[in-house]
């Protein structure tokens, strides 16, 4: 078979967080940070002191494997709302050499979870059961992922990479005005959800500056550098972790965290042009996602045309909302569905689906289903680019799902549970918090993953390593990662102007074309609006973090939406 050539920003009132960055000015295209070459490598991540978390394991000798589970523990620490050990991710990796992998340490659902679990007697969703309650929560893979991924690339001793998450959190960190804004807003929602615990909580509101420390956190984080796996899924963390559940009905128990593996799979792979796109397999939907949109504007004089116009953004929002619409039937997790991934990314698939779409006016979303095809069986999040002194490249997304996830800390252990859950379809047709809706695919099944939007991704340019890059951002991730390559390739903008630029998103249902303020000229609004578009303004979408590899080194690009933060030498 021919391969084909070729969202952290939730609704803003489901990612409050976020649309601080409304009120942030930013250019259309600005630098707002440093582009000079870093030669030796480059860190790229949403928290400056996990930056040089990372950066410091870089300059001992390090890889980027090594320098992401640094980072991995050191935001769990500084980035809280996303930054996790009680959550899940997906890792893209490249080695110097061009060989290419990929680890999928997301969440699982317990044992004793079941298609029906949240729904009433009546066969109605039950709101917020998927959100914000111990039943809410998906095995975590995150520490399990980190062993893995250092257990068949790492460098430097396992002790050596927890170690700068641990003195972050016993010796504390300064926070940033973002993060003060973050703990200010959930003071009520930590104190209703965790009635006999203290963390976060404070009786005069958050300030920058403020030294946040975590004492119970940095036990946990020391029981994980000292017993690796069996610190976190055994002994005392786990004991923690069950009496945790069994406080509110919660349903992980000791064998779910036994049983709990992250599992290596086989990249996507596709071309768009003369670019080796390489990034995420199912359980994640995103990698299949990127590869059919870049494939649907590959033939299209996107260059010509430029960053934002009328004709660039109607050819995006109707390959999206193509591509959403088979994401709605087609993913899950592969271990317990068979996603069609060879007929999706089949050319003439992708071609086939465009041919309904017209320049005269929008294709309403009613009129666009789930494509078929012959022999078919059937936010909060945070992002990090790493590139080594070798060129080892590694793009992780990591998460707890909602901005600190289901909100709940696990007593004693001082680490906030995911609320992955809700990432399953909790029944058919209905949306999840990011509006995202699903099937049979996507069900609850005990022991299967949550689908996913994640797109970690690495691309390569005749041979060698051209970009890495990835976002958080809920269903608008893979819209982000996939206008940030294109920025790149086809308008000709630096990192940083690419991660920067203002971003669109349509995802099929609902069946409009969301915009941060002011991404589209006014002249552009009114021609699409003519067409029959809806366009909706919104908070920021996405947090994307990106390193372009240049004759002269390491190019990175930080989102400045957010506290991220590139750190190279």
């Amino acid at each position: 078979m021919k391969i084909l050539s070729i969202k952290t920003i939730f609704k803003p009132q489901l990612y409050i967080a976020f649309t601080l960055a409304t009120s942030i000015a930013y250019a259309q295209t600005p630098v707002s940070q440093s582009e000079q070459p870093s030669k030796n490598g480059m860190v790229v991540c949403a928290y400056p002191d996990a930056a040089q978390a990372g950066l410091s394991i870089l300059k001992k000798g390090g890889n980027a494997v090594d320098a992401a589970v640094a980072v991995q523990f050191a935001l769990a620490v500084t980035l809280p709302e996303a930054g996790n050990i009680g959550g899940g991710g997906f890792m893209v990796y490249r080695s110097a050499k061009g060989q290419t992998n990929t680890l999928d340490y997301r969440e699982k659902a317990p044992g004793k979870a079941n298609a029906d679990m949240y729904l009433d007697a009546n066969g109605n969703v039950i709101p917020n059961k998927s959100l914000y309650t111990h039943q809410a929560v998906g095995v975590p893979g995150s520490v399990d992922g980190m062993i893995e991924a250092h257990r068949k690339y790492g460098k430097l001793k396992w002790a050596e990479l927890v170690q700068p998450a641990i003195n972050l959190a016993h010796q504390g960190f300064k926070i940033t005005q973002h993060l003060a804004a973050d703990l200010n807003r959930n003071q009520a929602d930590f104190k209703r959800l965790n009635p006999s615990k203290s963390y976060f909580l404070k009786d005069t509101p958050w300030a920058a500056g403020d030294l946040l420390v975590q004492e119970d956190l940095a036990k946990t984080l020391m029981l994980i550098r000292d017993q690796g796996r069996a610190g976190f899924y055994n002994g005392t963390v786990a004991t923690q972790l069950i009496s945790e559940m069994k406080s509110a009905d919660g349903l992980i128990t000791q064998a779910d965290l036994d049983n709990y593996h992250s599992v290596w799979r086989k990249p996507v792979i596709g071309k768009y042009k003369q670019y080796k796109v390489i990034t995420m397999p199912p359980p994640s939907s995103g990698g299949i996602a990127l590869l059919q949109l870049l494939h649907s504007v590959e033939p299209f004089p996107l260059h010509r045309w430029g960053y934002n116009q009328d004709s660039t953004v109607q050819l995006i929002v109707e390959a999206e909302r193509r591509v959403y619409a088979d994401r709605s039937k087609y993913l899950g997790d592969p271990d317990f569905y068979k996603v069609p991934v060879d007929s999706l990314l089949r050319p003439s698939y992708v071609d086939n689906r465009m041919k309904s779409f017209t320049w005269a006016q929008a294709t309403p979303s009613s009129a666009i289903q789930p494509g078929t095809f012959v022999g078919y069986e059937s936010d909060q999040t945070t992002h990090y680019c790493i590139v080594d002194r070798e060129g080892n490249a590694v793009s992780i997304t990591t998460t707890l799902n909602g901005s600190f996830g289901a909100k709940i800390f696990v007593k004693g252990a001082g680490f906030l549970l995911n609320n992955e859950m809700d990432d399953f379809s909790s029944k058919p047709g209905v949306p999840n918090m990011y509006g995202l809706v699903g099937g049979k695919a996507n069900s609850i099944q005990p022991g299967k993953r949550m689908l996913s939007s994640m797109t970690p991704t690495i691309l390569e340019k005749n041979g060698q390593l051209f970009m890495v890059v990835g976002t958080p951002g809920g269903s608008t991730i893979i819209t982000s990662v996939f206008q940030t390559i294109l920025n790149v390739i086809e308008f000709n903008q630096t990192p940083q102007q690419a991660v920067a630029s203002k971003r669109f998103h349509h995802q099929w249902l609902p069946d409009d074309i969301e915009t941060e303020h002011e991404a589209l000229d006014k002249s552009v609004e009114a021609k699409l609006q003519q067409k029959g578009y809806k366009i909706t303004d919104r908070g920021a979408i996405g947090r994307v973090e990106a390193i372009v590899k240049t004759p002269q080194g390491y190019v990175g690009g930080a989102d400045p939406r957010g506290d991220d933060t590139k750190a190279g030498w």
